[in-house]
Protein backbone atom coordinates (compact mmCIF):
# COMPACT_ATOMS: atom_id res chain seq x y z
CA UNK A 1 0.00 0.00 0.00
CA UNK A 2 1.42 3.52 -1.31
CA UNK A 3 1.88 6.39 1.58
CA UNK A 4 -0.03 9.33 1.11
CA UNK A 5 3.36 11.11 0.34
CA UNK A 6 3.91 8.59 -3.01
CA UNK A 7 0.29 9.12 -3.81
CA UNK A 8 0.47 12.85 -3.59
CA UNK A 9 4.25 12.90 -6.01
CA UNK A 10 2.80 10.55 -8.45
CA UNK A 11 -0.53 12.84 -8.76
CA UNK A 12 1.97 15.74 -9.13
CA UNK A 13 3.99 13.86 -11.29
CA UNK A 14 0.96 13.22 -13.99
CA UNK A 15 -0.40 16.91 -13.21
CA UNK A 16 3.52 18.39 -14.11
CA UNK A 17 3.48 15.85 -16.90
CA UNK A 18 -0.13 17.20 -18.53
CA UNK A 19 0.50 20.70 -17.74
CA UNK A 20 3.69 20.86 -19.94
CA UNK A 21 2.37 19.16 -23.04
CA UNK A 22 -0.17 21.56 -23.00
CA UNK A 23 2.59 24.16 -22.61
CA UNK A 24 4.98 23.08 -25.13
CA UNK A 25 3.61 20.71 -27.46
CA UNK A 26 0.02 22.56 -27.82
CA UNK A 27 1.13 24.28 -30.22
CA UNK A 28 3.62 24.21 -32.98
CA UNK A 29 4.89 27.77 -32.46
CA UNK A 30 4.98 27.60 -28.17
CA UNK A 31 8.55 26.95 -28.12
CA UNK A 32 9.13 29.43 -30.59
CA UNK A 33 7.01 32.20 -28.73
CA UNK A 34 8.74 31.47 -25.65
CA UNK A 35 12.03 32.77 -26.80
CA UNK A 36 10.01 35.65 -29.52
CA UNK A 37 8.65 37.08 -26.70
CA UNK A 38 11.25 38.26 -24.25
CA UNK A 39 13.67 39.03 -27.27
CA UNK A 40 11.16 41.93 -28.73
CA UNK A 41 10.39 42.81 -24.62
CA UNK A 42 14.15 43.48 -24.72
CA UNK A 43 14.24 45.29 -27.99
CA UNK A 44 10.74 47.25 -27.47
CA UNK A 45 12.68 48.30 -23.73
CA UNK A 46 15.89 49.23 -24.91
CA UNK A 47 14.32 51.43 -27.88
CA UNK A 48 12.19 53.11 -25.13
CA UNK A 49 15.45 54.05 -22.95
CA UNK A 50 17.23 54.97 -25.92
CA UNK A 51 14.31 57.90 -26.67
CA UNK A 52 14.09 58.64 -23.69
CA UNK A 53 17.14 59.21 -22.16
CA UNK A 54 19.89 59.17 -25.03
CA UNK A 55 22.39 56.32 -26.02
CA UNK A 56 24.72 57.26 -23.15
CA UNK A 57 25.46 54.70 -20.46
CA UNK A 58 23.06 55.21 -17.27
CA UNK A 59 23.59 52.20 -15.80
CA UNK A 60 26.53 52.28 -13.11
CA UNK A 61 29.06 49.24 -13.36
CA UNK A 62 26.95 47.58 -15.88
CA UNK A 63 25.95 47.37 -19.52
CA UNK A 64 22.75 48.17 -19.85
CA UNK A 65 21.21 45.48 -22.31
CA UNK A 66 22.59 42.80 -20.10
CA UNK A 67 21.39 44.42 -17.08
CA UNK A 68 18.00 44.76 -18.81
CA UNK A 69 17.72 41.64 -19.47
CA UNK A 70 18.47 40.00 -15.81
CA UNK A 71 16.28 42.39 -14.67
CA UNK A 72 13.56 41.73 -17.43
CA UNK A 73 13.70 38.02 -16.85
CA UNK A 74 14.24 38.57 -13.11
CA UNK A 75 10.48 40.34 -13.17
CA UNK A 76 9.10 38.06 -15.74
CA UNK A 77 9.30 34.99 -13.27
CA UNK A 78 8.09 36.62 -10.80
CA UNK A 79 4.79 37.83 -12.78
CA UNK A 80 3.87 34.42 -14.66
CA UNK A 81 4.05 32.73 -11.30
CA UNK A 82 1.89 34.96 -10.54
CA UNK A 83 -0.75 35.28 -13.21
CA UNK A 84 -0.51 32.10 -14.50
CA UNK A 85 -1.46 30.42 -11.49
CA UNK A 86 -5.02 32.26 -11.78
CA UNK A 87 -5.88 30.18 -14.05
CA UNK A 88 -4.34 26.97 -12.52
CA UNK A 89 -7.93 25.88 -10.73
CA UNK A 90 -10.21 26.72 -13.39
CA UNK A 91 -8.00 24.98 -16.01
CA UNK A 92 -7.75 21.94 -14.23
CA UNK A 93 -11.55 21.76 -12.39
CA UNK A 94 -12.34 18.20 -13.67
CA UNK A 95 -9.55 16.72 -12.37
CA UNK A 96 -10.87 17.92 -8.82
CA UNK A 97 -13.45 14.54 -9.36
CA UNK A 98 -10.14 12.16 -8.06
CA UNK A 99 -9.79 12.69 -4.53
CA UNK A 100 -6.07 12.58 -4.65
CA UNK A 101 -5.98 15.83 -6.57
CA UNK A 102 -6.96 19.07 -4.39
CA UNK A 103 -7.07 22.45 -6.19
CA UNK A 104 -3.48 23.59 -4.11
CA UNK A 105 -2.15 20.76 -6.25
CA UNK A 106 -2.74 22.09 -9.55
CA UNK A 107 -1.03 25.72 -8.71
CA UNK A 108 1.67 24.27 -6.64
CA UNK A 109 2.49 22.24 -10.17
CA UNK A 110 1.57 25.19 -12.53
CA UNK A 111 3.97 27.81 -10.83
CA UNK A 112 7.04 24.88 -10.80
CA UNK A 113 6.17 24.32 -14.12
CA UNK A 114 6.80 27.69 -14.94
CA UNK A 115 9.54 28.39 -12.90
CA UNK A 116 11.17 25.52 -14.56
CA UNK A 117 10.58 27.03 -17.90
CA UNK A 118 12.19 30.77 -17.71
CA UNK A 119 14.97 29.31 -16.08
CA UNK A 120 16.06 27.49 -19.20
CA UNK A 121 14.92 30.24 -21.34
CA UNK A 122 16.99 32.43 -19.24
CA UNK A 123 20.01 30.12 -19.58
CA UNK A 124 19.38 30.44 -23.25
CA UNK A 125 19.62 33.70 -23.06
CA UNK A 126 22.77 33.89 -21.34
CA UNK A 127 24.40 31.42 -23.73
CA UNK A 128 23.26 33.06 -26.42
CA UNK A 129 24.86 36.44 -24.98
CA UNK A 130 28.45 34.67 -24.34
CA UNK A 131 28.23 33.49 -28.20
CA UNK A 132 27.37 37.38 -29.19
CA UNK A 133 30.67 38.03 -26.95
CA UNK A 134 28.47 39.54 -24.50
CA UNK A 135 29.05 39.16 -20.74
CA UNK A 136 26.33 37.46 -19.12
CA UNK A 137 27.74 34.90 -16.83
CA UNK A 138 26.70 36.14 -13.05
CA UNK A 139 29.77 37.20 -11.10
CA UNK A 140 28.46 35.20 -7.90
CA UNK A 141 26.55 32.12 -9.26
CA UNK A 142 25.19 30.96 -5.73
CA UNK A 143 23.69 34.50 -4.82
CA UNK A 144 22.45 34.59 -8.38
CA UNK A 145 20.56 31.71 -7.90
CA UNK A 146 19.31 32.42 -4.45
CA UNK A 147 17.72 35.81 -5.91
CA UNK A 148 16.27 34.08 -9.04
CA UNK A 149 14.63 31.31 -6.09
CA UNK A 150 13.19 34.19 -3.67
CA UNK A 151 11.37 35.99 -6.92
CA UNK A 152 10.56 32.72 -7.90
CA UNK A 153 9.22 31.82 -4.04
CA UNK A 154 7.23 35.66 -4.27
CA UNK A 155 5.47 34.96 -7.56
CA UNK A 156 4.43 31.28 -6.04
CA UNK A 157 3.08 32.74 -2.84
CA UNK A 158 1.16 35.45 -4.70
CA UNK A 159 -0.04 32.76 -6.83
CA UNK A 160 -1.48 30.64 -4.17
CA UNK A 161 -3.13 33.57 -2.65
CA UNK A 162 -4.69 35.32 -5.22
CA UNK A 163 -6.01 31.38 -6.99
CA UNK A 164 -7.94 31.13 -4.09
CA UNK A 165 -8.92 35.09 -4.13
CA UNK A 166 -9.68 34.94 -8.03
CA UNK A 167 -12.19 32.21 -7.26
CA UNK A 168 -13.96 33.59 -4.91
CA UNK A 169 -14.28 37.22 -6.10
CA UNK A 170 -13.95 37.60 -9.88
CA UNK A 171 -12.53 41.23 -10.18
CA UNK A 172 -9.46 40.29 -8.44
CA UNK A 173 -8.01 38.84 -11.60
CA UNK A 174 -8.87 41.96 -13.28
CA UNK A 175 -7.22 43.91 -10.68
CA UNK A 176 -4.09 41.51 -10.50
CA UNK A 177 -3.55 41.74 -14.04
CA UNK A 178 -3.95 45.75 -14.19
CA UNK A 179 -0.96 46.17 -11.35
CA UNK A 180 0.98 43.91 -13.74
CA UNK A 181 2.50 47.20 -15.82
CA UNK A 182 2.89 49.63 -13.19
CA UNK A 183 4.86 47.19 -11.08
CA UNK A 184 7.29 46.84 -14.41
CA UNK A 185 7.90 50.20 -14.28
CA UNK A 186 8.27 51.03 -10.64
CA UNK A 187 10.50 47.68 -10.15
CA UNK A 188 13.16 49.36 -11.70
CA UNK A 189 13.34 46.91 -14.65
CA UNK A 190 13.88 49.58 -17.46
CA UNK A 191 15.15 52.52 -15.31
CA UNK A 192 17.91 51.94 -12.99
CA UNK A 193 16.89 52.86 -9.65
CA UNK A 194 19.94 54.65 -8.51
CA UNK A 195 18.98 58.21 -9.86
CA UNK A 196 15.59 58.09 -7.74
CA UNK A 197 15.97 61.21 -4.86
CA UNK A 198 17.06 59.75 -1.44
CA UNK A 199 13.87 60.97 -0.14
CA UNK A 200 12.24 58.67 -2.08
CA UNK A 201 14.04 55.55 -1.74
CA UNK A 202 12.43 54.54 1.33
CA UNK A 203 8.85 54.29 -1.14
CA UNK A 204 10.45 52.26 -3.67
CA UNK A 205 12.01 49.57 -1.28
CA UNK A 206 8.37 48.87 -0.11
CA UNK A 207 7.99 46.85 -2.96
CA UNK A 208 9.61 43.42 -2.77
CA UNK A 209 10.31 43.26 -6.19
CA UNK A 210 12.68 45.46 -5.82
CA UNK A 211 15.33 43.81 -3.43
CA UNK A 212 15.13 40.45 -5.87
CA UNK A 213 15.83 42.48 -8.75
CA UNK A 214 18.59 44.22 -7.04
CA UNK A 215 20.84 41.67 -5.75
CA UNK A 216 19.58 39.66 -8.80
CA UNK A 217 21.93 42.06 -10.58
CA UNK A 218 24.55 42.69 -8.80
CA UNK A 219 25.03 38.79 -8.31
CA UNK A 220 25.79 39.06 -11.81
CA UNK A 221 27.50 42.23 -12.03
CA UNK A 222 30.02 42.97 -9.51
CA UNK A 223 30.80 46.96 -10.29
CA UNK A 224 27.14 47.19 -10.03
CA UNK A 225 26.08 49.85 -7.50
CA UNK A 226 23.44 48.03 -5.31
CA UNK A 227 20.58 50.73 -4.22
CA UNK A 228 21.07 51.36 -0.19
CA UNK A 229 18.32 49.48 1.96
CA UNK A 230 18.19 46.32 -0.50
CA UNK A 231 17.63 43.28 1.46
CA UNK A 232 16.59 39.73 0.15
CA UNK A 233 14.82 38.96 3.91
CA UNK A 234 12.15 41.80 3.36
CA UNK A 235 12.04 39.87 0.41
CA UNK A 236 11.06 36.78 2.23
CA UNK A 237 9.26 38.11 4.83
CA UNK A 238 6.70 38.89 1.98
CA UNK A 239 6.95 35.45 0.54
CA UNK A 240 6.19 33.11 3.32
CA UNK A 241 3.85 35.73 4.41
CA UNK A 242 1.79 35.05 1.04
CA UNK A 243 2.58 31.27 0.94
CA UNK A 244 1.74 30.79 3.93
CA UNK A 245 -1.06 32.79 3.35
CA UNK A 246 -1.98 31.39 0.33
CA UNK A 247 -1.92 27.45 1.59
CA UNK A 248 -4.40 28.81 4.76
CA UNK A 249 -6.85 30.31 1.74
CA UNK A 250 -6.78 26.77 -0.12
CA UNK A 251 -7.89 24.77 3.16
CA UNK A 252 -10.15 27.19 4.37
CA UNK A 253 -11.94 27.41 0.82
CA UNK A 254 -10.97 24.72 -0.75
CA UNK A 255 -14.45 23.16 -0.84
CA UNK A 256 -15.81 26.60 -2.71
CA UNK A 257 -12.86 26.73 -5.35
CA UNK A 258 -13.73 23.55 -6.32
CA UNK A 259 -17.19 24.42 -6.73
CA UNK A 260 -15.71 27.57 -9.07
Amino acid sequence: MRTPWQVTRSAWYAMFMREAVARTMADRMAWFWMLAEPIAMVLIMIAVRTIAMGKGKIVPGAEFVPWLVVGLFGFTLFRENMMRALGAVSANNSLFAYRQIKPVDTVLVRCYLEGMLKSFIFLVFIFGGILLEIDMLPADPLMALFAWFSLWMLGAGLGLTFSVLSSLIAEVERVVKITTTPLLLISGVIFPLNFIPQNLLPYVLVNPIVHGIEVLRSAFFPAYRLLPGVDLLYLWFWALAFITTGLLLHIRFEARVKVK
